[in-house]
């Protein structure tokens, strides 16, 4: 969606941007949220998608990118943390140290809640080769009722968070327009050796492995429904031969937030 043109809203969202252009409602708060773009192969990678269930309040049926909002806990400083600290993410992300280590926290255990994919390893040289089994679901399913705080699943298993395994690519915030809205850090990292995704439930019906020009043309067939910055972000990765490409790529973090405007008498949403 890089088109000055934009998207048409549907009427519902159009009246509310001509509510809130003339001052007649108030966007509603961002809440801190991370999404992580989990790869796989090196020549034509693929991408990890979750579609939502059509019953879900905020992008329903929509494919995604494994995430969610930050929780409470994830600002716990007794998190044990490999790679870079929380104060360079911070840097990176332009927020508080408390912000940033809640973000990367939140990418990390919310990978592991919607994939299986667990960015953690023994020590900081290391990575859990395996994520399968009985013991491994009924902690994913704590961490997702929220009876298991990430600090404690990680100290019971002797495991650090690695976050130098996290790339930095994006900063995307919820138009004005929604009546959800979050500020979203998007990350990518490769999947470790030795682990698999797995088809799990809770806010998803369906997942698949996707290359980015694949997933686009199925988006473009109508097939599939990709919002706005997940299907930026894969025309980004779309652009690159391989994973060493786009782990190599500079990234300078500036938010994204796109808007409503009114163009010959209709309202889109644009990014530019």
């Amino acid at each position: 969606m890089t088109d000055v043109t934009g998207l048409p809203l549907p009427a519902e969202l159009a009246a509310r941007a001509r509510d809130l252009l003339a001052g007649r409602a108030e966007p509603v708060p961002t809440r801190d949220a991370a999404t992580v773009v989990i790869l796989r192969g090196s020549a034509t990678p693929e991408v990890y998608l979750l579609r939502r269930k059509a019953t879900m309040a905020f992008a329903a049926g929509a494919y995604v990118f494994p995430g969610g909002s930050v929780d409470a806990r994830d600002t716990d400083q007794a998190v044990a943390w490999a790679g870079p600290s929380p104060a360079e993410w911070g840097t990176v992300f332009n927020a508080s140290e408390q912000v940033a280590r809640g973000l990367v926290c939140a990418a990390v255990r919310e990978t592991f809640e919607e994939s299986g994919v667990l960015l953690a390893g023994p020590g900081p040289g290391s990575v859990v080769a395996d994520t399968t089994g009985d013991d491994w679901e009924s902690d994913r399913l704590a961490l997702i009722d929220r009876s298991l705080g990430f600090a404690d699943f990680l100290a019971r298993r002797g495991l650090v968070l690695r976050s130098d395994l996290l790339k930095p690519w994006a900063h995307w915030i919820t138009p004005e327009i929604e009546h959800r809205r979050f500020d979203t850090r998007f990350f990518v990292a490769v999947l470790p050796e030795g682990q698999r995704t797995r088809d799990v439930g809770g806010e998803a019906d369906q997942v698949a492995w996707k290359r980015p020009a694949e997933a686009i043309e199925l988006a473009h067939r109508g097939e599939i429904f990709l919002m706005p910055p997940t299907y930026h972000t894969l025309s980004e990765l779309a652009a690159h031969d391989g994973v060493a490409g786009i782990l190599a790529e500079p990234r300078e973090i500036v938010p994204i937030m796109p808007r409503a405007v009114e163009i010959q008498g209709e309202m889109r949403l644009v990014t530019r």
